[in-house]
């Protein structure tokens, strides 16, 4: 009875086992015609940045305060408010006082962690200075 088993697992298995050679051989296969089919010499524009039309006036690495990094996560942290919000709102009926109370809590959590970001200065734009303050030389 146990040959019978794990022979049809043997059976089950070479096919699976065939597909996985056989998509490794046509990717290797691939990437091999490329290499000797494809252009060994760079174009000249090939690695210049192309927006619409207009020709490049400066460098596409252009690095971005950190100050925008809070703005991202704030956004991510409310729209993920309005979709949960969105669908509590669609569901209203069926979940009942429960449900807005649930609701209410997630709202007060969320509006709590706002006041904290606020208060710690998270939401402050206004530039800060680095280091001592010097006097203007005459």
């Amino acid at each position: 009875m146990q040959e019978t088993a794990s022979q049809s697992q043997g059976e089950l298995l070479w096919p699976l086992l065939l597909y996985g050679v056989l998509v490794l051989v046509a990717v290797a296969g691939i990437l091999v015609l490329s290499r000797l089919l494809g252009e060994t010499r760079p174009a000249p524009g090939r690695d210049v940045p192309y927006e619409s039309g207009i020709p490049p006036t400066g460098s596409a690495r252009l690095r971005y305060g950190v100050h925008f990094y809070p703005v991202a996560i704030f956004f991510i942290l409310f729209d993920v408010e309005a979709v949960f919000l969105y669908a509590w709102a669609v569901a209203l009926r069926e979940l009942g006082w429960p449900g807005y109370a649930e609701a209410a809590l997630f709202i007060v959590t969320l509006f709590l962690g706002l006041v904290y970001v606020w208060k710690s200065g998270g939401l402050d734009w206004t530039p800060t200075r680095r280091g001592p303050r010097r006097e203007p030389r005459r």
